[in-house]
């Protein structure tokens, strides 16, 4: 067991669930959706981007893609949302379900992510 791969999965597993964590709850009520929470999902996406620049396979390209759409979503949630707070609006139903909208666009991508992890390991053992 290789803890170069076990530190990847963790990785990119963690960011799948914080982001799915963030977007739990009512879309619409943004006090289910924690920014603290937010910020740890970008965080944690963007980490896991930058450990998939090093594989050269045509999986590891595809697995960089999805993570740099779920890097994308992430941003522009927290980017949407740090702009309604910037300009004194209250995060009401509109301005709460554009963020978990596009916090829900980034778990999209990061399932396809651990769905290709989960291939390439396969191909491993064989």
């Amino acid at each position: 067991m290789s803890t170069e791969r076990v530190l990847f999965a963790f990785v990119i597993v963690l960011a799948l669930t914080l982001n799915v964590g963030f977007v739990t709850g009512e879309i619409a009520e943004i006090g289910h959706h924690n920014v603290y929470e937010l910020f740890a999902a970008v965080v944690v996406n963007l980490i896991a981007t930058i450990m998939k620049f090093g594989d050269r396979s045509a999986l590891g390209s595809t697995m960089l893609a999805t993570s740099l759409v779920a890097d994308l979503q992430l941003m522009a949630a927290a980017v949407a949302w740090g702009v309604y707070s910037q300009f004194g609006m209250n995060l009401g139903e509109h301005q709460s379900a554009t963020v978990v909208s596009l916090a829900t666009g980034a778990v999209v991508a990061n399932v396809v992510s651990v769905v290709l992890l989960v291939i390439e390991m396969a191909n491993l053992r064989r």
